[in-house]
């Protein structure tokens, strides 16, 4: 039974319990985000099985470090300074990439403004390698952080050890070697991280949607974003979407890498070390997130003629006129493809002629007589112009105040690239 003597009682406890409770408030502040029990802490659905990374709380680990968003423009070097600049490769034991000293042996000498750091990723007696042999590229990119981050050159260009491959810049004529010869140290410095791919697709400008429900066959990481994004950077909500030209072939500079601290590359590859996640998939997750890595954004999609002109010193004029090069590339092309197959058709008929027999489902129709001198004419005279806008987009790239114009930056008399 309440008497009157108890609830005065228990009335004069719950003043005192509100009037402790308030003053303890005023002077102590609690992150709930902090603490993993905000809104950006994951439940536990969202931790992958066989993974231990994000109830760090549970196991008593510290939670890594935000990841820090905000990047300032990096400041190039006066004019007609030099740049050091290391390769880092990642490759195998069966992969040949002699090409890289018959191609820039010129410039890679030790105490040149190029570097060697070839990783070879299953070979442990390699004097660069990787802990093992996992996550692709990912893997040994992360190492080369990790193991030079207090002696990182100004520039470290991160590549595949192809050098003829699809998604290498076009007009470079899909040449690694010519790209990391032209890349702008200056346009890397300023910008911190740069893709070297210019050309969007794929990857460009909406991509990966985290959280998509139904996979995509040109995009099979998309469906694993969301729930992996998690562990990787718990204090940071999942993007909308993520979008940067593919295939994980940048340059960043020293000072953007060392923005981030060192741990958070060792907290990256450590997750790479451990996730049960297959190989193809871990390395996949990264392609589309180096860019918020070393940028803080999700997307990066500079425009294509901007990173053709401050990227490689090839400048149009301007979007129209680059546009208008490839219009005249695509001309080319089908005209190349038509030539192909009026001489295939010819092929055919002359071999009917002369065995007077075809194999069955043999397209047999007669091309156009004379076509083929005409495609002849047409391919020449297209090649013709296409090398001379080319020439004279790379004259015009010479001139830094070009450069800048073409990139809509601010140039003054006597400054640089």
């Amino acid at each position: 039974m309440l008497t009157p003597r108890r609830f005065a009682f228990l009335f004069a406890a719950c003043i005192v319990t509100y009037v402790v409770f308030t003053v303890l408030s005023s002077h102590v502040h609690v992150n709930w985000e902090v603490v993993g029990l905000g809104d950006s802490h994951p439940s536990a659905d969202e931790i992958a099985p066989g993974h231990n990374i994000l109830p760090d709380l549970r196991n008593e680990q510290p939670r890594p470090p935000k990841h820090k968003d905000v990047f300032p423009p990096g400041q190039v070097k006066p004019a007609g300074s030099q740049y050091t600049r290391g390769i880092v490769m990642a490759r195998t034991k069966e992969e040949d990439v002699s090409w890289v000293d018959q191609e820039l042996g010129d410039v890679m000498t030790p105490d040149g403004p190029f570097e060697k750091y070839i990783y070879v990723a299953d070979d442990q007696t390699a004097p660069l390698h990787p802990p093992k042999n996992k996550g692709h590229e990912s893997m040994i990119y992360l190492t080369y952080i990790i193991d030079h981050y207090d002696s990182l050159p100004d520039v470290s260009i991160f590549v595949h050890s192809d050098r003829w491959t699809w998604h290498n810049n076009e007009l470079f004529s899909e040449d690694l070697a010519a790209m990391i010869r032209y890349l702008s140290p200056e346009r890397v410095t300023r910008e911190g991280y740069m893709n070297l791919r210019c050309h969007w697709d794929p990857g460009c400008p909406d991509w990966i949607h985290p959280g998509a429900l139904k996979e995509d066959a040109r995009k099979k990481e998309e469906t694993y974003i969301a729930q992996y994004w998690t562990q990787l950077y718990p204090m940071e909500p999942i993007p909308s979407v993520l979008a940067q030209a593919c295939c994980a072939q940048f340059a960043v500079s020293r000072e953007r890498i060392q923005a981030v601290p060192r741990e958070r590359y060792i907290y990256l590859r450590d997750w790479l070390l451990r996730t049960n996640l297959r190989d193809s998939m871990s390395g996949r997750f990264f392609e589309y997130t180096w860019q918020f890595l070393f940028t803080g954004n999700s997307v990066s999609c500079p425009d294509m003629h901007v990173c053709y002109c401050d990227g490689y010193g090839f400048c149009f004029g301007g979007k129209g006129e680059f546009n208008h090069w490839f219009q005249l590339q695509y001309e080319l092309e089908e005209y190349q493809a038509e030539l192909k197959q009026w001489n295939k058709k010819q092929d055919v008929l002359g071999t009917a002629e002369r065995h007077g027999r075809v194999n069955e489902g043999v397209d047999l129709s007669i091309p156009v007589y004379g076509r083929d001198k005409y495609l002849e004419r047409k391919i020449e005279a297209l090649e013709e112009e296409l090398r001379r806008l080319k020439e004279d987009a790379f004259v015009a790239g010479g001139w830094p105040k070009v450069r800048a114009f073409e990139a809509g930056r601010n140039w003054t008399e006597g400054d640089g690239f």
